[in-house]
């Protein structure tokens, strides 16, 4: 994980948007882009950089690629900032 490509990617409204829909289930690029007013070629964009960055897999199913959150990244993430958290805790105690 390269944690500046994983801001870079959580930095886009769109993005983010995208990841809240992949909470539910895995969608293909139409599925995603249908909740969306851009371009396919904008929507795979989107879909590579989070991809790149550790945030979503994507899986082949004959013609049709299903994307999914990838939470690996978001737990290492979340331990990181836990790790300033348990120091802040630790200081006031």
């Amino acid at each position: 994980m390269s944690l500046p490509e994983t801001f870079r990617a959580l930095s886009d409204p769109t993005r983010r948007a995208i990841l809240d829909l992949l909470r539910g289930r895995p969608l293909s690029a139409g599925e995603i882009g249908a909740h969306f007013s851009m371009t396919g070629a904008t929507v795979s964009h989107h879909l590579a950089v989070l991809k790149h960055a550790g945030l979503i897999s994507d899986r082949h199913e004959g013609k049709y690629i299903y994307y999914e959150l990838d939470l690996s990244v978001m737990e290492e993430l979340l331990a990181w900032f836990q790790r300033f958290l348990d120091q802040k805790g630790e200081s006031e105690s």
